[in-house]
This record gives structure tokens, C-alpha cells and sequence, in this order.
């Protein structure tokens, strides 16, 4: 799941092989080239971290489950941009529930039972970044109907099980979810889930073919997007990256 405005994709072309991030070798963190910030919490929910008054504003009435999340990923994010050299500040959600970032910044969140993580990078190198992490358990059918394309579902009817097992349906709705993560910052625009074909493979990867116009980096146009994706037994996570203009692979 994710702090985010809508369901959504992106990206143009793949980047570097997934190598070791500043992480260590957390479910996210094999998905993302080096030199993304990746931190990520699977132990615990941390409680005992005094939140910014802006950031205890957003949860003054949630729910405690909501709390717990709503804290452990902001520690994760100070974490993620101490990395970067930034001083801890407010992540809050903007107008539309995607997290607002530091100038310079860009960055990704999410969050599931179990498993807590944020990644950032220097907009100078990222022009975008998309995490995502979902339960590994099927979705009910008519959920797999509203979020999926006819051509995605036969795509997921030939993939093989795996060890452990993955639940291709979800793993499909999580791949939505981190692609919009990258779509929406750099539009300001709700995608929605049958704007864009997903293709997911067996190997770890997957790509997409966006159906609609207006993603630009630079004066490139975003037509497509390679991303990546990890298992555990409990824990399905995607993650996408978009070089910014003139990086490696911009």
C-alpha cells in the first residue's frame, strides 16, 4: 500500500541492474540501483519517536494501526535523507495524499503489515522513484477485474508458480501502485488503472506501455517504464526508477 493520490505508472527505458543500495539487502533495497537511499522496517512498528506537530496534526484522529504506520515510515524517511545529508523535516502529505519532499529531493513510501520502507535520491539523478509493497495474497476477483486490462490478466494466467509462491494478481495491482508513484510527481495527474498495459516476467522484472500522453523528463517524453520486483513468503514489493536528464541511463 502507499501514501499516494491515485492508482498510476511511469517511466521511460530501464536503469541499472539492481545492485547493492545504502540499504543493505532489504526486500526494496535489491530492487533499485546503487545510490538510492533505501530504508526499510520489517521488525517493528516504531512508536517511541516524537513526530513534527504538523506531522501529528495529519493522525490526531486515525486509528492506532494508522498511527503506527503513519510514524515508522516518517523515522524511515528521516533516516533515508539523513543518507542524503538533509536534516530531519516534516514529510507531509500534499493536496492529493503523495508525500512532499524537501527541495531537491524526491522520494517514495510505502507500507504494508510487515513491511515499512522509503527510499529518496537527489532530483539531479532521479527524476523520479516509485516503491511499492503488498501482502503476498491474492486479491478478491473483482478487484483483479477493476485494476487489470484483458491483455494483463492473460499475461498473469501464463506465468509459472514460483517458490515462494506468488500471487501474480497482486503483484500486478502492486506494480500499478509504484508506477503511479513515479507518474503523478512528475504530472500532477491521476492515472488511472487501465491508462497504462503491464507486463509482468517471471524473472523479476516487468514493463508498461503507457496509453495516454503528458509524462515529460526534460524534453523527453515518458512512452513506457521497466521495473523490477521482489518476494518473500509474506511480502510482495515493486519499485521503479526514472533517471533524471543527463544521469546515467537520463
Amino acid at each position: 500500500m502507499s501514501e499516494r493520490p491515485g492508482p498510476g505508472m511511469h517511466a521511460n527505458g530501464d536503469f541499472p541492474g539492481a545492485g547493492r543500495s545504502a540499504a543493505g539487502p532489504g526486500l526494496v533495497a535489491r530492487l533499485l540501483p546503487a545510490g538510492i537511499c533505501v530504508v526499510e522496517e520489517t521488525s517493528r512498528d516504531i512508536v517511541d519517536v516524537p513526530l513534527f506537530p504538523q506531522e501529528q496534526a495529519v493522525i490526531r484522529n486515525v486509528v492506532r494501526r494508522r498511527r503506527e504506520e503513519f510514524t515508522t515510515v516518517r523515522v524511515c524517511a528521516r533516516r533515508a535523507l539523513a543518507r542524503l545529508g538533509i536534516s530531519p523535516v516534516p514529510v507531509l502529505p500534499g493536496p492529493h495524499g503523495a508525500p512532499m519532499w524537501p527541495p531537491g529531493v524526491v522520494g517514495s513510501i510505502t507500507h504494508c503489515r510487515g513491511h515499512r520502507a522509503c527510499v529518496v535520491a537527489l532530483d539531479s539523478e532521479v527524476a523520479a522513484v516509485g516503491i511499492d509493497a503488498e501482502p503476498n495474497q491474492v486479491l478478491p476477483y473483482d478487484m483483479l477485474e477493476a485494476i487489470s486490462l484483458p491483455s494483463e490478466r492473460a499475461v498473469i494466467r501464463r506465468l509459472p508458480v514460483t517458490t515462494p509462491a506468488v500471487h501474480w494478481d497482486r503483484l500486478l495491482f502492486s506494480a500499478k501502485e509504484a508506477i503511479y508513484k513515479v507518474w503523478f510527481p512528475l504530472t500532477g495527474r491521476w492515472l488511472d488503472f487501465g491508462q497504462a498495459e503491464v507486463a509482468l516476467r517471471a524473472d523479476g522484472r516487468f514493463t508498461a506501455r503507457l496509453l495516454v500522453d503528458g509524462a515529460r523528463v526534460g524534453s523527453r517524453p515518458v512512452v513506457g517504464l521497466a521495473g523490477r520486483w521482489g518476494a518473500t513468503s509474506s511480502v510482495l514489493a515493486t519499485g521503479i526508477v526514472v533517471p533524471a536528464v543527463g544521469s546515467p541511463g537520463g
